[in-house]
């Protein structure tokens, strides 16, 4: 299996946009996107810092409900 993209927190919220989630707010740092089917996720947009292997993959299974191989295929 390849290796997940290393991704800064802004590039995958991009991602998640198109994906149809949508910005509703910010906690600190932290960016709240929803889908219309209620699905929610937190992104960190930690300024220039690569989200790590584990904290991105989480995030894709979790809160974007998605396997690895649809997530890189929406890329």
């Amino acid at each position: 299996m390849p290796r997940l993209p290393r991704l800064t927190g802004r590039e995958l919220a991009r991602i998640v946009e198109r994906l149809g989630f949508s910005f509703v707010g910010q906690t600190g740092s932290h960016g709240v996107y929803k889908h219309a089917d209620g699905r929610v996720a937190v992104i960190p947009l930690h300024s220039g810092e690569e989200l790590g292997p584990g904290l991105l993959l989480k995030i894709i299974k979790k809160d974007l409900n998605m396997t690895r191989e649809q997530f890189e295929k929406a890329l």
